[in-house]
């Protein structure tokens, strides 16, 4: 039985979907206003495999996750730029897109934007004025009550009379609005900024209520999950649960899944401490698959340590399973194995990826364990699985001999020149000068080629 930790309860619980054999999943992505990051990576990535694994189990799931497309610092990018923010935003969708293709992320069923919501937007918007959860500050601003909703705080479990204390005096800075905690609808546009007639001022909703609007106009007042980065849980989705709730009146998400924080160094990921990396920067020196790998090696709630001992740790690891995989012809898939009972616990485990990942191992031992001891043919069926395992964590789908020859990120030897310098010692071995074999294979071992002699073949890797 698949069980998933709920945030709004703070424990596992069996999941149960509002309708037999479909799933409504909405996970909040990106503000398009510069390229992606690593944080970024891992909640695309995380809630990849977990969409990945609820279509292997036959549900049909509708996953939606949205872009945002207009807010303050799309406004301020572009006016820096001096680019239209419509064109701002759609250069770092594609490159959004790009990154996840480079991750092996499969696109959304459903991606919804900001800009093409605010019709649902300013209908939410007036309904909570009407039943007396919104009101419009001096300032033009359309302001949430949160003093009206029953229950808020209930996500992150903070106090309402904390939270005010913790405000401070912004109360009398902003005396447009009735509380500290109070947030932003809608807000009047200034000069030369984007915005969009409304019942109030012309101006462009607040970031909060754009998920709320989208996710309820895609799904209705209650759907099966909502994700995204922990960093989101207060106020972002604190304020969502409040907006929908008090405009549907109903319950609004059963399951709140919340990914972990990515460290670099041990140290937070940040702009000011000069250790922020974009998915990209970090591409120029790991392929994509490294770095997907490296963010499944621990549990999408737990933190995860950036570092390049770890991405290294990556490749080596799926080298490894590759390795397993190299030469096996194609055959059906090895069933009703211990390895697959094994790998779907794990995952029925609240996506525990650190334990599949670990069943993918002793899979990759036996399969290598059997060609040795049974050739190729016999190993071929423990191969498929391992394959096909893999792809529910989005690995191991390339050709094996392309991963382990790859020239990408390497400074040492082509592969034309490796490959040359083998065929010389294939020739050197058929004309048994053993001096001058050992001498090319102790070349090629200092340039970090490892061989496999196999009968008149040897195969190659990069280490």
């Amino acid at each position: 039985m698949l069980e998933i930790y709920n945030t709004l309860t703070n424990q596992k619980e069996a999941f149960k979907p509002l309708e037999e054999n479909k799933i409504r999943m909405y996970v909040c992505g990106m503000t398009v206003y510069d390229y992606c990051h690593l944080g970024h990576a891992r909640v695309m990535v995380a809630f990849d495999v977990i969409y990945r694994y609820f279509l292997d189990q036959g549900f049909e799931v509708s996953y939606a996750r949205n872009i945002t497309d207009i807010d303050d610092k799309i406004i301020q990018r572009a006016i820096e730029n001096e680019e239209d923010f419509n064109h701002l935003t759609q250069r770092f969708i594609e490159a959004m897109h790009e990154d996840e293709n480079s991750l092996g992320v499969l696109r959304p069923s459903l991606e919804p934007r900001a800009t093409d919501n605010i019709p649902a937007i300013i209908k939410m918007i007036e309904t909570l004025i009407e039943k007396g959860y919104a009101y419009q500050g001096s300032t033009g601003n359309v302001y949430y009550d949160v003093s009206k909703f029953e229950g808020y705080g209930k996500l992150s479990g903070r106090n309402l009379d904390d939270l005010r204390q913790g405000a401070g005096d912004r109360i009398r800075i902003d005396g447009a609005k009735d509380d500290p905690l109070d947030f932003v609808l809608w807000k009047p546009a200034k000069a030369g900024e984007p915005s969009w007639d409304s019942p109030w001022k012309r101006g462009r909703p607040g970031w909060h209520i754009e998920c709320s609007a989208m996710s309820t106009e895609l799904f209705g007042a209650t759907f099966d999950i909502h994700g995204g980065g922990k960093d989101l849980q207060f106020p972002h989705h604190e304020n969502e649960i409040a907006q929908s709730e008090a405009c549907t009146g109903q319950h609004f998400a059963n399951y709140w899944m919340h990914n972990g924080f990515i460290r670099i160094d041990d140290e937070k990921m940040s702009k000011s401490l000069g250790n922020f990396f974009t998915i990209r920067e970090v591409l120029k020196h790991y392929r994509g698959e490294e770095i997907r790998y490296f963010l499944l090696t621990s549990q999408y709630r737990s933190p995860l340590n950036y570092s390049k001992e770890q991405l290294d740790r990556a490749n080596k690891g799926l080298s490894r399973l590759y390795v397993a995989l190299r030469g096996l012809p194609i055959v059906a898939v090895l069933k009703n194995t211990d390895f697959s009972a094994r790998f779907h616990d794990a995952m029925q485990d609240d996506f525990n990826t650190p334990e599949a990942l670990a069943v993918l191992f002793d899979l990759s031992r036996a399969t290598n364990t059997v060609r040795q001891k049974e050739g190729k043919l016999n190993a071929a069926p423990y191969g498929a699985l391992l394959k096909q395992l893999g792809s529910l964590l989005g690995v191991l789908q390339m050709d094996p001999d392309e991963w382990l020859q790859n020239d990408e990120h390497h400074q040492g030897l082509s592969r034309e020149t490796i490959e040359t310098l083998i065929q010389a010692r294939l020739t050197a071995r058929a004309n048994k000068d053993w001096a001058q074999a050992d001498k090319l294979r102790d070349e090629l071992t200092t340039q970090g080629i490892s061989l496999e002699d196999k009968g008149t073949e040897t195969l190659w890797r990069r280490d």
